[in-house]
């Protein structure tokens, strides 16, 4: 089904191995947001991660001119493991400015990280929860992928990414609201504007995948 008589099988391990990395990294977001003393750490992991996926990226873009398909399945290809570059980007960019910004602080007792928490609440770690059941979604939308008569269960992927992503925007508007509530300082709350934006971009890059899938789907059924 879809593209298995017109493409390299490798091509199918490429965007399941992507996928599975972006699963790994939303991971240790979420992981990265309960602040459990090992920030740096998961820092450095989830570029390591991200530095895999360029390189799955790079070697898959290059396969396609080896290998040469059809040109609409080859900008297919390149539209696809593109948007799972996208994802992989904005779980790093949010990562790196958690730390830069040291808004880890929240569990450490101080009271700076009193009023980090209390500006943040919640909705950090709730999207970033979101966005790893988005990835998930995907992941196994990218393991049926080659699959005979799975049209109907990858279309359901792409409805439950899609509402996945309108549950990201409430949360992005809920935690933008919080921030910016009064006697906020202002410094801290660019800094969590600058980290929901990012959040709520890895969503829209998650659904950005998903409407690909869904064009593939659509096409080859």
């Amino acid at each position: 089904m879809f593209w298995r008589k017109h493409l390299d099988p490798e091509l199918f391990d490429a965007f399941q191995r992507h996928a599975a990395l972006s699963v790994e990294a939303a991971g240790l977001l979420v992981e990265l947001f309960a602040a459990h003393g090992r920030d740096a750490e998961l820092g450095r992991e989830i570029s390591a991660l991200e530095h895999r996926a360029d390189k799955i990226t790079h070697e898959t873009i290059a396969r396609t001119q080896k290998t040469r398909p059809a040109p609409y399945k080859r900008a297919e290809v390149h539209r696809l493991i593109s948007a799972l570059d996208d994802v992989l980007d904005q779980i790093e960019a949010v990562s790196q400015r958690f730390l830069l910004f040291e808004l880890g602080r929240v569990n450490d007792g101080s009271e700076e990280g009193a009023v980090v928490a209390k500006v943040a609440g919640a909705a950090p770690r709730e999207l970033g929860l979101v966005l790893l059941d988005a990835t998930r979604a995907l992941h196994e939308a990218m393991q049926l992928l080659p699959e005979q008569k799975q049209s109907d269960r990858l279309l359901q992927l792409c409805v439950e990414v899609n509402r996945l992503e309108n549950k990201a925007d409430a949360l992005y508007r809920d935690g933008i609201k919080r921030a910016y509530s009064p006697g906020t300082d202002p410094l801290l709350a660019l800094k969590w504007r600058d980290i929901y934006d990012h959040l709520e971009a890895a969503t829209d890059a998650c659904e950005d995948v998903a409407n690909v899938i869904e064009g593939i789907v659509l096409r080859y059924a």
